[in-house]
């Protein structure tokens, strides 16, 4: 039922060698070049390199579900597996193939609702690998899980819209490349509109006058090279055409944007987590503890047994969810999606806790990846919606399709307990 099309195959064996052959041979000095341009977000030189090979391959642009020119999109379900892989080298691959957050989600922003104009001046670039962007919306002062929270104004002043506010957790500003932001912020401030239709997109320059980058934040005390940022916006100006989509449209593109986003971590999580184990067996094989191998240890094999069953699980829901909404749409996967959101990356996270644990001290420097993807894996918890606010929404579908005078209760479930007298 999950298996790939024949494009979707060839691609699979086209990333297998990509990883093999020039992504894993290139993490090393990937990570040294990173630290030779922290402070100026510059882009690492073998980035470059690997860009060209992923095109040269056509391992490009794979997330965009939608056709573009020069573009054949792939089904969610292909390029789920795809995208599993490129999450074993989680701070690499993605971004060599043009296929990392948060751009992926602009693009996909652009694409549905951008202008001819819009389009030209950024999609094109963005799908070029030209340029990056970032997306802005969570704010310092309010739960902007609830979006609908969010008190950043855009007002319009005759022909152009004014921005005003403080934005945090912002990623990839900081990047040289980086040259575009999409602000989400209030364009009715009066609320007289309904509540979910009170927000706007708009499309600012970086090097937008009043635009201002206040500092990194940092993830457990790590600081990683995309970086997530708090900025400011004091009088920004962009002019009226700026606006993406419907002025009162934001909250809903801001879901239609995050449904992809979300299960496009989820697939990279999985990869992540089968490399963890990898590095898992791999660790315990070598070590010893009191005249024992670590491989022998009882707890260590349910650690690894723990682990393949719950990465199994996490990828089945995900490839279910993938075929759920290349066959009904995003809307009606809502849950599925949510579902996924919560299960996988807890699953990553218990993975990688007990790889970190095999390592020992180790497991905690920065001479291994684990801890570095520890932190990443938390940080999607939060990202796109945090456990709670899926945990919510999977609850609401469940409670309504339970109670709906239109689906009968599973199985008899509600005579049966009626009729004991404990409904």
């Amino acid at each position: 039922m999950f298996d790939p099309t024949p494009r979707g195959a060839e691609l699979l064996e086209a990333m297998t060698a990509f990883l093999e052959e020039q992504v894993y041979p290139n993490e090393a000095l990937y990570e040294a070049q990173e630290r030779e341009v922290h402070e100026t977000r510059t882009q690492p030189p073998v980035l470059e390199d690997l860009k060209k090979e992923a095109r040269a391959r056509g391992l490009w642009n794979l997330f965009l579900p939608h056709a573009e020119p020069g573009h054949e999109p792939l089904s969610n379900l292909d390029y789920a597996r795809i995208a599993e892989l490129s999450g074993r080298s989680l701070f690499l691959a993605p971004e060599a193939m043009n296929c990392s957050a948060p751009d992926t989600g602009n693009m996909e922003l652009l694409s549905m609702f951008g202008t001819p104009a819009q389009k030209e001046q950024w999609l094109g670039p963005l799908m070029d690998g030209a340029i990056r962007s970032s997306y802005v919306m969570t704010e310092p002062l309010v739960a902007s899980s609830d979006a609908s929270n969010i008190e950043t104004t855009i007002e319009r002043d005759g022909d152009e819209w004014v921005v005003n506010g403080r934005k945090w957790w912002i990623s990839g500003a900081h990047r040289d490349a980086c040259k575009l932001l999409i602000v989400m912020g209030v364009t009715d401030p009066e609320g007289d509109a309904p509540r979910h239709s009170r927000h706007s997109m708009v499309l600012v320059p970086i090097d937008a006058p009043g635009v201002t980058i206040e500092r990194d934040l940092t993830v457990l005390g790590y600081n990683p090279f995309d970086s997530h940022v708090e900025m400011t916006f004091d009088d920004v100006r962009v002019p009226a055409d700026h606006v993406l989509g419907d002025p009162g449209a934001g909250f809903a593109m801001s879901q239609a944007r995050l449904g992809p986003g979300r299960i496009h971590h989820c697939m990279r999580m999985i990869g992540a987590a089968e490399r963890a184990l990898e590095l898992l067996i791999a660790r315990a094989q070598v070590r010893s503890t009191f005249g024992k191998p670590l491989i022998d240890r009882g707890v260590v094999k349910e650690w690894i047994a723990d682990s393949r069953i719950e990465i199994d699980q996490a990828r089945l829901y995900t490839l279910y969810t993938a075929h759920l909404m290349d066959t009904v749409g995003n809307r009606a996967a809502a849950s599925e999606i949510s579902g996924i959101k919560v299960a996988v990356p807890n699953m990553a996270s218990r993975v990688l806790d007990r790889a970190i644990q095999a390592f020992g001290g180790g497991g905690l420097s920065q001479d291994y990846v684990l801890a570095k993807l520890y932190a990443e894996t938390r940080i999607v918890r939060m990202a796109d919606g945090p456990d709670e606010v899926h945990r919510r929404a999977v609850a609401r579908t469940e409670v309504k399709r339970f109670t709906d005078a239109t689906t009968p209760a599973p199985h008899g479930v509600a005579a049966h307990l009626a009729h004991v007298g404990r409904l």
